[in-house]
């Protein structure tokens, strides 16, 4: 109780803070990042270098209510078909200005529903990738599936393009809350997914579950995470809901007054992570957890871990293109983001112009600050002397900025002589800890609850 009440001190159960898989995040963006910067950018590149490519699919046959992504609802395949002659079409705008020898890292295919498209045009999409950009030696290709939207016949064809790792969005198998959230998923339909995915040689997979949920119990939430555990997951992203309405209209149809209080939260979460340690999966960062051997698990232990817009990876590339409506590319020179709305991505592309919209040129301390805030969200510590060798900062006043935090956070942060740790205990409050080297200015309400 002594720890809950320092906690709510220190913020946890008011704070909306950022995820931090960016920095600065999304919202102090600008205009100020066009096309023609992200052309620039694309033709910098090394040749033979590797590179990673995040395509997005902004169609759902159903809009899940409790989703705050930028998507939009089908009942034909008529739209995602003329988008995906689009995303063509910026492949071969990428063609242009890409350095010879460039070859992928990481592919991952996101939304949205991406196992939308049809069978063939899946084909037709990944050949014109390959085209372009090849996978490389050891390359990640991963699709989000969606169990209620993928038939033998898309499985055929994404396990012919290479597919290496599957993504399953579970959130919940309570069928009271399904309906609540508006995401009907039975258990048996994903297990017959997961059954098929697997049946196709494609070993590793992913599932995203969520803890914050209307109706959400101590009780039920472990009765799911068991459900999810018979399925044998590699990896899996245990996120707390992000209730903002104000920012995603479909969230209105969720009753606020069955969601859980801040501090049931956390008891959710942390009922959710001991029963994935308890079941051998290895804690990675603030919210993720992978079998020893995975990847991902690898990468924690050696101190390679990384963070990007879809979470935490291993992949060391320095480069990640993104294609489709309001994909966020990052370069060593800053971030660049396609438009939002899928209308004026394709009118840009139909043009014959990349279609960024806004961006985030990097300048004074950004760098050093995003690889701190890194350190922590991975590691849950800092290392002056890194930061100092990589950098060419004053150690001295990197340690100052460590006393300022260790003043404000007290014993619930760790400093020595070179370094700043977040211990065990302290460790629900990485994200608020984070904030502190954030210099941006914060408008909580575009944020979600640090717990």
């Amino acid at each position: 109780m002594e720890t809950e009440s320092q906690l709510r001190r220190l913020g946890l159960f008011d704070a909306r803070v950022p995820r931090y898989t960016s920095y600065p995040t999304a919202p102090h963006f600008s205009n100020r990042v066009d096309g023609e910067d992200f052309r620039d950018w694309l033709r910098a590149i090394p040749a033979d270098s590797r590179i990673s490519l995040y395509l997005h699919v902004p169609f759902c046959r159903r809009l899940c209510w409790f989703c705050a992504c930028r998507t939009q609802g089908t009942s034909s395949d008529a739209p995602v078909r003329a988008y995906t002659d689009v995303l063509k079409a910026e492949l071969e705008l990428l063609r242009d200005n890409l350095p010879a020898g460039v070859s992928l890292s990481r592919l991952h295919w996101g939304g949205g529903t991406p196992t939308l498209i049809p069978a063939e045009l899946m084909r037709e999409l990944a050949d014109a990738i390959f085209s372009v950009v090849p996978l490389g030696k050891n390359a990640e290709f991963s699709v989000e599936i969606d169990p209620n939207e993928i038939d033998d016949a898309r499985l055929d064809a994404l396990a012919e393009a290479g597919l290496t790792r599957a993504s399953i969005g579970v959130q919940d198998f309570d069928p009271d809350i399904q309906k609540t959230i508006g995401r009907i998923q039975s258990y048996a339909t994903t297990k017959s997914a997961i059954d098929k995915i697997r049946a196709r040689g494609i070993k590793s997979l992913n599932a995203d579950i969520l803890y914050g949920l209307p109706g959400q119990t101590r009780t039920g939430i472990a009765t799911s995470v068991q459900q999810l555990l018979s399925l044998s997951p590699d990896r899996v992203a245990l996120y707390g809901y992000a209730h903002v309405p104000w920012m995603a209209r479909r969230q209105q149809m969720i009753p606020t007054d069955a969601l859980p209080r801040p501090e049931e939260r956390l008891t959710l979460f942390e009922t959710a992570r001991d029963l994935f340690t308890w079941d051998g999966y290895s804690e990675i960062g603030i919210d993720h957890f992978a079998r020893p051997e995975d990847g991902l698990a690898v990468a924690a232990r050696e101190g390679r871990l990384k963070r990007n817009f879809q979470g935490y990876t291993d992949d060391t590339a320095p480069v990640l293109v993104g294609l489709g409506a309001s994909s966020i590319s990052r370069f060593p020179q800053g971030y660049a983001q396609n438009a939002s709305a899928t209308s004026l991505y394709i009118k840009a592309v139909r043009e014959g112009r990349f279609a960024t919209a806004r961006g985030h040129v990097f300048g004074g301390d950004d760098r050093l600050r995003a690889r701190m805030i890194e350190a922590l969200m991975c590691d849950f510590r800092i290392d002056a002397d890194e930061l100092a060798r990589d950098f060419g900062t004053s150690r001295d006043g990197i340690l100052s900025l460590f006393a300022q935090t260790r003043t404000e956070f007290g014993d619930f942060v760790g400093v020595t002589a070179n370094s700043l740790t977040i211990p065990d205990h302290a460790r629900p409050l990485t994200r608020i800890i984070a904030r502190s080297f954030d210099t941006y200015a914060l408008a909580e309400t575009g944020h979600s609850s640090a717990v």
